[in-house]
């Protein structure tokens, strides 16, 4: 796997594995639910990616907001393509909503809605929240 993948906590973050892509739960959750959506491949620009990911890639992002949308209930859901820091094609997949969620006993706000999200504004996840999350969210992919 890439550099980028890793990063983002790989395999520990593994929800799903698709053909061309990896579906990982991010660490820093900006909003519950807060995904990463990871080319498999070693591009470093979108364009590059071979024809087949980009026909995959509309199955899985209907695969995540099925899941996210039982999971956490968003009002919106956001697909930010960075690769500043991390090179590798990913997306974070934020779901939105105006109200806080709680899970865990903990309570998530959505700190940027409804303008852009806050990505500094995160709560990190423990290793056992990472693999509850993805275990559920597991469950409603694929």
């Amino acid at each position: 796997m890439n550099a980028t993948i890793e990063k983002f906590g790989y395999p520990a973050s593994l929800v799903a594995e698709y053909d061309h892509w990896l579906v990982l739960v991010r660490p820093a959750q900006v909003t519950l639910g807060s995904l990463v959506l990871a080319a498999k491949s070693d591009a470093t620009a979108y364009g590059a990616l071979p024809a087949a990911a980009f026909a995959e890639q509309g199955g899985v992002v209907a695969d995540i907001e099925r899941a996210l949308g039982t999971f956490v209930g968003f009002d919106k859901i956001n697909y930010l393509m960075l690769m500043m820091v991390d090179p590798h094609v990913h997306f974070h997949v934020l779901p939105r909503y105006a109200d806080p969620r709680t899970w865990n006993g903990r309570e998530f706000p959505d700190q940027g809605w409804p303008g852009p999200p806050q990505l500094s504004a995160s709560i990190t996840l423990n290793d056992a929240e990472m693999n509850e999350i993805s275990t559920k969210l597991g469950k409603n992919l694929r």
